[in-house]
C-alpha cells in the first residue's frame, strides 16, 4: 500500500429525514435486526490509475453502528488487504476501532478521560500502549479508509445542517472535530463546511451534488454527497496528491 503513503484523510455527513448513524434519541427503543445504512465500494485513483477498491458496510443494531472496511491494492495479493471496523453509540462515542493487516494489529478503546491504542506487531506478541487525552466522541480517521470520511461528513450534516423554507441550508462558521487517525498514532483537528450545489461527472455521467470541504493544517479535501440518496459520499478530490476516489 506504499502508493497510498502521502494519503491522509477527509470526511462526510447527514441530515434529518436520512437514514443516518447518529438519528436515533437515546430514549426509543431499539428495533429488531439490524439496518443497512449504506455499503458499497470506493475506487481509488492516482493520476488516473486505480491503485486501490475499498469494500465497505455500515449497518446500525441496537444503537450501534458499524462500519466496516476491507481495502485491497490492484493486483494486490491476499495478505496485502487491510480490515477495519468501528463501532460507535448513537451519540457518536466510541465503543472501539479495529485495524489489521499482515503485519500487525491494533484496537482503540474508551479509558475513562483518554483513548488507549493497543499496537501488536508481528515482531511481538505483547501490545504496546500509547494513550491520547481525547474524548470518546473524537472521530476516527484513519489512513485511506473513505467510509470514515463519509461517516463524518453525516455527523456534520446532521448537527450543522438543516432544511429551512424548503432550502437546503448550514450554519456559516464550519464544522471542527478532533480526530484520531490510529496508524499514524496521532491527533489533529479538522474542519468540514457546505460549499453548496455543484455540478459533477462521474463515469460519464453528469450529477447535481453537495460539495464539502475538508480542511486541515496540511491538507484541503473536496468530497461530493448525494442529498437525494441519504447524503451518501459519492467522490473525493484530494488535488496536492493527484488523487480521485469515486464510489463504484
Amino acid at each position: 500500500m506504499t502508493v497510498m503513503a502521502r494519503m491522509r484523510w477527509g470526511a462526510v455527513v447527514v441530515v434529518a429525514g436520512a437514514a443516518m448513524l447518529y438519528a436515533g434519541d437515546k430514549k426509543d427503543k431499539p428495533k429488531p435486526g439490524g439496518q443497512m445504512v449504506d455499503s458499497g465500494s470506493f475506487g481509488v485513483f492516482v493520476k488516473g490509475q486505480r491503485v486501490l477498491t475499498e469494500t465497505f458496510s455500515v449497518q446500525q443494531e441496537n444503537g450501534i453502528s458499524t462500519v466496516k472496511s476491507r481495502l485491497k491494492g490492484t493486483g494486490a495479493s491476499d495478505s496485502a488487504v487491510q480490515s477495519s471496523e468501528l463501532q460507535m453509540t448513537g451519540s457518536a462515542e466510541l465503543v472501539k476501532y479495529e485495524w489489521s493487516d499482515s503485519s500487525g494489529s491494533l484496537l482503540v478503546t474508551p479509558n475513562n478521560e483518554f483513548l488507549l491504542e493497543k499496537i501488536t506487531t508481528a515482531a511481538s506478541s505483547k501490545p504496546a500502549e500509547q494513550p491520547f487525552l481525547m474524548p470518546s466522541t473524537s472521530a476516527i480517521l484513519d489512513n485511506n479508509f473513505f467510509v470514515h470520511r463519509e461517516v463524518l461528513a453525516w455527523r456534520y450534516l446532521k448537527t450543522n445542517c438543516g432544511n429551512e423554507s424548503g432550502e437546503f441550508r448550514c450554519k456559516k462558521d464550519p464544522g471542527e472535530y478532533g480526530v484520531l487517525v490510529p496508524q499514524d498514532r496521532t491527533s489533529l483537528r479538522v474542519r468540514m463546511e457546505l460549499v453548496g450545489r455543484e455540478k459533477v461527472t462521474i463515469r460519464g455521467t453528469e450529477r447535481e451534488l453537495l460539495r464539502l470541504n475538508l480542511l486541515g493544517e496540511n491538507f484541503a479535501w473536496a468530497l461530493w454527497v448525494d442529498d437525494k440518496d441519504q447524503f451518501k459520499l459519492m467522490r473525493v478530490v484530494i488535488a496536492d496528491d493527484s488523487t480521485e476516489v469515486v464510489r463504484d
